[in-house]
């Protein structure tokens, strides 16, 4: 059951800041026209990038509905909520310390910006830690739920990805971790233990089962 190396996602695995992006997300949508709330930006984008989600905008309001600027306007917005509010996702520090005293490398894979993974990992005190196998959007060809990120994330260890262990709790992010041939641990922590399980994926509800799943006896403290 130990995996070569442990690839994470980002929101909702180590930042609890999936509420945050729903916030945002619905707020500048609605300020174009669409009104949204962040429930509504979570059941239709949550586990897209940013870049995703101009093509459906536009498709719901129409072509040339999105203004130039509001990409780069929306994650300006974000980074900036970011560095105050974003916070770690309970037991997640404690299950990386455990994994990574079992020599075991870890990398994160996320559909943020560069910019935005940057921040949170900063924020979260885990920037030394996925120092070099910390991958973006800007980082890959394909976002989730293409297998790139992981497939990168993986060579990134030194690990062959058929094994390695995948932590995600969206779909399309269980898709992605999937297609590039890990094994998916699914935190049902915002999505439900049925659709992670529905794409393959292995459910699971708290952070502090992490280890145990990993075949990791000692859970270091931190």
């Amino acid at each position: 059951m130990r995996p070569a190396a442990v690839l994470f996602d980002c929101d909702g695995v180590l930042a609890d800041t999936e509420a945050l992006h729903d916030r945002i997300a619905a707020e500048e949508i609605s300020a174009l026209g669409w009104e949204m709330t962040p429930a509504e930006s979570a059941r239709r984008f949550r586990g897209l990038s940013w870049d995703a989600m101009l093509p459906v905008i536009e498709a719901r309001l129409g072509p040339g509905s999105v203004p130039p600027r509001f990409h780069h306007d929306l994650i300006a917005r974000v980074v900036r909520a970011l560095e105050e509010e974003a916070e770690p996702v309970p037991g997640a520090l404690d299950a990386i310390a455990a994994i990574t005293a079992h020599g075991i490398p870890v990398a994160v894979a996320s559909n943020s910006t560069r910019a935005e993974l940057a921040t949170k990992l900063r924020r979260l005190g885990l920037a030394d830690t996925f120092r070099g196998r910390a991958f973006g959007v800007d980082d890959v060809e394909r976002p989730k739920p293409a297998p790139d990120m992981y497939r990168a994330a993986a060579a990134a260890c030194g690990a062959d990805p058929h094994a390695c262990a995948v932590v995600e709790d969206s779909v399309a992010g269980a898709r992605a971790g999937i297609a590039a041939g890990c094994r998916v641990l699914g935190f049902a922590h915002s999505t439900s233990a049925a659709a992670l399980a529905a794409v393959g994926a292995e459910p699971f509800g708290a952070m502090a089962q992490l280890p145990a799943l990993l075949g990791l006896t000692r859970v270091a403290s931190r």
